[in-house]
C-alpha cells in the first residue's frame, strides 16, 4: 500500500502559491510563516504539499493569511 496523506490542505498550499502573483516559492511561503510567528521552513512546505507533513491548527491560520486565502478553502470546504 501507498503512504496515506497526513493532511487536507498541501495540494491547496501548493495551488495558492503558483497563483499568487507574481507566484510564491516554497522558501518565499516559509520566510512570510515566520514573520506571523510561524516557523516551517522549505523542506516542511514541501512535505505538507506531498502530504508527508501534518498541519496543526495554529499553522492553518498562518498558511491562510500568508497566503492571503480563508481556512475553508485550504480545507476544501469551499471552492
Amino acid at each position: 500500500m501507498g503512504q496515506v496523506s497526513q493532511n487536507l490542505v498541501g495540494e491547496r498550499v501548493k495551488e495558492a502559491r503558483n497563483k499568487a502573483q507574481p507566484p510564491i516559492t516554497q522558501d518565499g511561503l516559509s520566510k512570510k510563516l515566520v514573520k506571523l510567528g510561524v516557523s516551517i521552513d522549505r523542506a516542511g512546505i514541501a512535505k505538507i504539499e506531498t502530504g508527508i507533513r501534518g498541519v496543526l491548527d495554529f499553522e492553518l491560520m498562518a498558511l491562510a493569511k500568508a497566503l492571503n486565502v480563508k481556512v475553508t478553502w485550504l480545507l476544501g470546504v469551499e471552492e
